[in-house]
């Protein structure tokens, strides 16, 4: 993976103290040129220990890069994920204190709430179907504790460098609502996202791997391969049908998903 075991764990440290300090660290590309996605998840798995020893508790797990927009701009054809915490929770209508964040932005998803584990590289759509409790509106607060891009060399963030930083994850708020995702067409089920009553972005279920079911059969596929499995309880966030939306202070958001519900929150 190119990295060594005193790599990883600096990385994950600086990571740490990077959102404790609301700091912000230089990309880990540029420090480790040779920085592939097992050293990449090697780093996030070594921040989740760090997170773990603090704590917290994991509550679920995210997917990203769903939409072929966004993986052709950091150009990968694959999603990747993170970890979700007890401490990223927020409850539906909550204003996020000031300070929270460093650079917070907000995604519209649908969310998945397991009542089964599911584990194996051979997991089925209709596996995952019977092994969810309901699905429900949410918004993924996104943060990154590594820069967007290095002031010396302008060198953009590469996708390595985002799933280290735990997939940029940092917030979820889920909707109140429940649904049965075997008797509701996710692929069509979308929603309108305001900030501070003004549209922002529309989008459709549709853009996450063309059915946010199968974005949970990716994960749980892939997470066979580093030995890890979605346990019950747990919330899967599937992926944004959005571009990622700035949230400065005194925005106020709220995504209508129509019949499916609705879900909100703002930032102080």
């Amino acid at each position: 993976m190119g990295l060594t075991e005193a790599d990883v764990e600096r990385a994950a440290a600086d990571l740490v103290a990077a959102e404790q300090s609301r700091k912000q660290i230089g990309l880990l590309t540029r420090r480790h040129p040779a920085l592939d996605m097992d050293g990449a998840y090697a780093i996030q798995k070594a921040f989740a220990k760090a997170k773990l020893a603090e704590g917290r508790k994991v509550i679920g797990w995210k997917i990203g890069l769903t939409s072929k927009a966004m993986q052709d701009a950091l150009k990968i054809d694959i999603p990747d994920s993170g970890v979700l915490f007890d401490d990223m929770l927020f409850q539906n209508g909550a204003t996020v204190p000031a300070g929270r964040f460093i650079q917070p932005r907000i995604e519209a998803e649908i969310a998945f709430v397991m009542k089964a584990p599911l584990a194996g590289d051979d997991v089925t759509r209709d596996q995952v179907l019977a092994a969810t409790d309901y699905v429900c509106p949410s918004l993924e607060i996104l943060d990154t504790r590594i820069q967007r891009a290095d002031p010396e060399t302008g060198q953009s963030r590469k996708v390595f460098d985002t799933i280290a930083d735990n997939a940029a994850n940092a917030g979820l708020v889920l909707g109140a609502e429940k649904h049965d995702p075997g008797s509701t067409d996710l692929r069509w089920t979308g929603a309108i996202v305001m900030r501070n009553g003004s549209v922002e972005e529309t989008g459709l279920g549709a853009g996450v791997l063309n059915d946010p079911v199968e974005s949970v059969v990716w994960l749980a596929r892939r997470m066979a391969g580093y030995g890890q499995t979605i346990e019950a309880g747990q919330v899967i966030l599937s992926g944004s049908f959005i571009r990622p939306v700035e949230c400065p202070s005194g925005s106020e958001f709220h995504a209508d998903f129509g019949p499916f519900g609705s879900v909100s929150c703002s930032f102080a």
